[in-house]
C-alpha cells in the first residue's frame, strides 16, 4: 500500500501501534534478561525460581505481559474503524480495560511506561466519546495514575516518588496528553467537515443535474410553442389563402397553386407532429441526478435500485423525491452509524412511485421527528402521498414513502 493511500485515520492507528510496540521494548529486554537467570517455563509449570532471585520477578513480568497484551488487543479492537465509532456498550468497557492496563504496566514495571500509553490513548479519546466525556476520561486517567507512582520503588527499595512529586509527574503527563488530545480533536473536526463538504457536493450535483434537466424540458415546451404559436398557425393561414387562391385562377397558374397548397399542409403536418414530439419528451430523468446524489459518498455503503430510465413527468414531484433522498442520506451518515443503506425505487401498478430505505445501524426506541423528516412529511402530503418509519434497537432504521403522480382530492 502506497504511504499516499493511507489516509488521515489510519495514519492515527498506525502511530498508536508503533508507539505501542516501542513501549513494549522493555518488556522484552526484561524477559530476556530474567530469561538469563531462571527457567521461565519451569517457574509457569511448577513455581520454582533458583536460590538468590525473589518470586517477585517473575511474578511481575507475567503480569506485566498481562497487562501489556490486554491493552494492545483493547487498542486493536476500538481502532479498526475510527471513522464508524463502535456501540457505546462497546467503546467504554475497552476504555476501561485499556486505562486499567496501562496503570498495571507501570506498576508491574516499576517505571512510568503508563504515561507513554496514555499518550496513546489521549489520541483515540475524540473518536470515540463526545468532547465532554472525552476530556473528563483523559483528565481521570491521568489523575490516576497518583497512586501508581507513589507506590514506584526503585532497585534498592526507596520510594521514586513523593506525594508532590507524584502530583508533578502526573501534571506532566497530563500536558503531553492533552496537546495529543488537542491535535487528534482537531483532525476529526477537520475529517468531519471533509464529509460533509462531500456530501454537500453530491447534493449540489444531484441539484444541478435536475435543474438542468428541467431547464432542458422548459425549452423544449417553449420551442413547441413557439413552433405552434406562430410557424404553425402561419402555416394555416397561408393554406387558407392557396385554398382561395385556387378557387380565383386558371390553367397552368391553378396547378402551381394546388402544388404550393399541398407543400403548406404538408409542412403544417411536420410541424405538428415536431410539436407533438417535443411535448411527449418532457419527462425528467431522476435517475440520472440520483447517482449524482450518491456518486462520492464513502460511507455508508448505498445498495440502490430503481427502475431502468427512471424518468419522472412532473419536476415538483421528481424534486420532492431527490430531496427525501438527501434526507435519508444525511440521518444515515449523522445518526446511523450504519455499514450499508439500501435504497428502492420503484413504480407502482396505480403509478405511484415509491422510495424505500433501510440501514443497518444502531436504530431508535422512538423517532424524535426533526427539521428534517418533518420536511419530507411536509413535502409528501402536499401531493396527498404517506410516510412509515419503523425502527428499534439494533434493527436499523427503515422508512417508506408513498408519492402519487396524481394529486389526490
Amino acid at each position: 500500500m502506497a504511504l499516499t493511500r493511507i489516509d488521515h485515520v489510519n495514519w492515527l492507528r498506525y502511530a498508536g501501534l508503533f508507539t505501542y510496540a516501542c513501549v513494549g521494548v522493555p518488556l522484552l529486554r526484561e524477559t530476556w534478561v530474567l530469561g538469563q537467570d531462571i527457567n521461565l517455563l519451569a517457574w509457569l509449570l511448577r513455581g520454582t525460581v533458583p536460590d538468590g532471585i525473589g518470586v517477585e520477578e517473575p511474578r511481575n513480568l507475567a503480569g506485566w505481559w498481562v497487562a501489556y497484551i490486554a491493552f494492545g488487543l483493547s487498542y486493536w479492537a476500538l481502532t479498526q474503524d475510527l471513522s464508524r465509532a463502535r456501540r457505546r456498550a462497546v467503546r467504554v468497557p475497552l476504555l476501561v480495560i485499556m486505562t486499567l492496563a496501562a496503570a498495571a504496566i507501570s506498576w508491574f514495571s516499576q517505571s512510568g511506561l503508563s504515561g507513554i500509553l496514555l499518550l496513546v490513548m489521549a489520541g483515540v479519546l475524540p473518536w470515540l466519546l463526545a468532547p465532554n466525556v472525552a476530556v473528563a476520561w483523559a483528565v481521570v486517567q491521568n489523575l490516576s495514575l497518583l497512586p501508581v507512582l507513589i507506590g514506584l520503588r526503585d532497585y534498592t527499595g526507596e520510594l521514586l516518588y513523593g506525594w508532590f512529586d507524584a502530583i508533578l509527574q502526573s501534571f506532566l503527563y497530563l500536558g503531553f496528553s492533552s496537546f495529543t488530545f488537542v491535535t487528534s480533536m482537531v483532525a476529526r473536526g477537520q475529517a468531519e467537515a471533509r464529509e460533509e463538504q462531500r456530501r454537500l457536493n453530491s447534493e449540489l450535483r444531484a441539484t444541478r443535474a435536475l435543474l438542468a434537466e428541467s431547464s432542458r424540458i422548459a425549452e423544449r415546451v417553449r420551442i413547441a410553442r413557439e413552433l405552434h404559436d406562430l410557424v404553425g398557425h402561419h402555416l394555416t393561414a397561408l393554406t387558407l389563402n392557396l385554398e382561395v387562391a385556387s378557387h380565383l385562377v386558371e390553367g397552368n397558374a391553378k396547378d402551381k397553386v394546388r402544388q404550393a397548397q399541398s407543400v403548406a399542409k404538408l409542412l403544417l403536418s411536420d410541424v405538428r407532429e415536431v410539436v407533438s414530439q417535443l411535448r411527449d419528451e418532457d419527462e425528467i430523468d431522476l435517475g440520472s441526478a440520483l447517482h449524482s446524489l450518491i456518486e462520492g459518498v464513502p460511507a455508508p455503503k448505498i445498495v440502490m435500485e430503481m427502475p431502468d430510465d427512471f424518468r419522472v413527468e412532473d419536476a415538483r414531484r421528481a424534486h420532492v423525491l431527490l430531496r427525501c433522498t438527501q434526507e435519508i442520506l444525511t440521518n444515515t451518515i449523522r445518526h446511523a452509524r450504519a455499514e450499508t443503506l439500501w435504497l428502492r425505487f420503484a413504480r407502482e401498478a396505480d403509478g405511484s412511485l415509491t422510495l424505500r430505505s433501510r440501514d443497518d445501524g444502531i436504530g431508535v426506541d422512538a423517532v424524535a421527528a426533526g427539521n428534517g423528516l418533518s420536511g419530507m412529511r411536509e413535502r409528501i402530503k402536499e401531493f396527498g402521498g404517506s410516510l412509515d418509519i419503523d425502527t428499534a434497537p439494533g434493527r436499523g432504521f427503515a422508512l417508506a414513502a408513498t408519492l402519487p403522480m396524481e394529486t389526490q382530492p
